[in-house]
């Protein structure tokens, strides 16, 4: 039993869009899952294996990329990079899930060749961590000829995710409808390309589209990058419970709306954050950060609930057990503050301003895997790891 307890937790950050902030300021770890939440004064009398005082700065759950287009392992054909996934552990995100992987050269697109690849990715990933994150790999894109058979064979090998519809050679919502009736009968969770066609082959998909095909994410519903017009947004957001997932490589100013949209139909919990890269926007290490900056600086929304929506509001579509600050959840966690320079006094204010938080310490299931950010801004306030 290995045991690690935080203490001088300035703000607390529990990744539950309903209760944002706990008032707590230490947290206890024990193999690599979160033990005990508490003050101090509570745990004074632990004796853990090792320390970290998060010298009264800003603790939140892990952040949650709900958008990512890997390959295999840390390189992406799309912009010819390698380590990508890496550097957006350096953004705070312990947790990358795959909307598909049509960015591998020659992709099959024959029925066989798109299940080998889904539970390929799926398996691959499930061995690999990419700066100690964890990637929810092999998501399938949808090729007409699968059957019911083939999901129950996918997802007994640990595919959980169907990537964008509209990525394969099954566009229509019809047909899609069927298919995604088998995915949701073995637990996958789906999503669907929303707005102007992104590549080659990909189609533009319109709310109509979306609601007819019974998805469960309208991807990128701020466009990616071209969004659907505001008023099929507002369709979805108010008569439909779709899942809503905003994007960095989409629209800037329809991220904007539709929050606006949510804030006054008080759905937060529906809204969840992807980078959607690698793509043509590039490959954007700081990508969900951004995100949650320009939704927190751009609209009356609080920092503390935008960390809540890359967190909590994704492990809880994805049926993750990370994301919150509970006991029983996985302990990847990221400490981070305002940057030198900032406005900001601490990580939430320097959010509000719209500067981008300093990251000094990041942790997957109770590792350290950073301890400080190459990407991120300084900061004066640095935890510390006292053995």
């Amino acid at each position: 039993m290995t045991t690690t307890l935080l203490t001088n937790i300035g703000t607390l950050i529990s990744g539950d869009i309903a209760n944002p902030v706990l008032s707590k300021d230490a947290l206890l770890l024990e193999d690599g899952k979160i033990k005990q939440i508490g003050t101090a004064v509570e745990m004074q009398a632990i004796k853990p294996d090792a320390r970290i005082d998060c010298a009264g700065t800003t603790l939140t759950p892990g952040l949650l990329d709900s958008h990512c287009h890997p390959v295999f392992g840390d390189y992406t054909p799309r912009q010819m990079q390698v380590g990508f996934l890496e550097s957006e552990v350096h953004g705070g995100v312990t947790t990358f899930i795959s909307a598909g992987e049509p960015h591998l050269p020659g992709r099959p697109k024959d029925r066989a060749g798109a299940k080998a690849l889904a539970i390929l990715g799926a398996k691959s990933y499930a061995n690999f961590r990419p700066g100690g994150a964890k990637v929810i790999g092999g998501s399938i894109i949808l090729e007409k000829g699968l059957t019911r058979e083939d999901f129950a064979e996918m997802a007994e090998a640990g595919v959980r995710t169907v990537g964008e519809v509209g990525l394969g050679s099954v566009k229509d919502p019809k047909e899609a409808a069927e298919m995604l009736a088998w995915a949701r009968e073995f637990g996958m969770i789906s999503m669907m390309h929303t707005g102007g066609t992104s590549i080659p082959g990909s189609t533009s998909v319109t709310a109509d589209m979306v609601i007819r095909a019974g998805v469960d994410i309208a991807a990128h519903v701020n466009g990616g990058p071209t969004a659907i017009p505001l008023q099929e947004v507002e369709k979805l957001v108010r008569e439909t419970d779709k899942i809503l997932e905003i994007v960095h490589c989409g629209n800037p100013k329809v991220a904007c709306e539709t929050l606006k949209l949510c804030l006054e139909d008080g759905c937060l919990e529906r809204v969840i954050i992807g980078n959607d890269a690698p793509s043509g926007t590039g490959v954007i290490p700081l990508g969900i950060l951004r995100v949650i900056n320009h939704l927190a600086s751009f609209t009356v929304l609080k920092p503390e609930q935008a960390l809540c929506l890359p967190t909590g509001n994704t492990a809880r579509v994805h049926k993750l057990n990370c994301g919150l600050i509970e006991p029983g959840r996985d302990a990847d966690l990221v400490i981070m503050d305002a940057p030198m320079g900032s406005v900001g006094e601490d990580a939430l204010s320097a959010i509000k301003a719209g500067d981008i938080p300093a990251v000094s310490m990041v942790l997957v299931d109770g590792r350290v895997v950073l301890t400080k950010s190459r990407n991120t801004p300084p900061t004066e306030r640095m935890p510390e790891v006292q053995s």
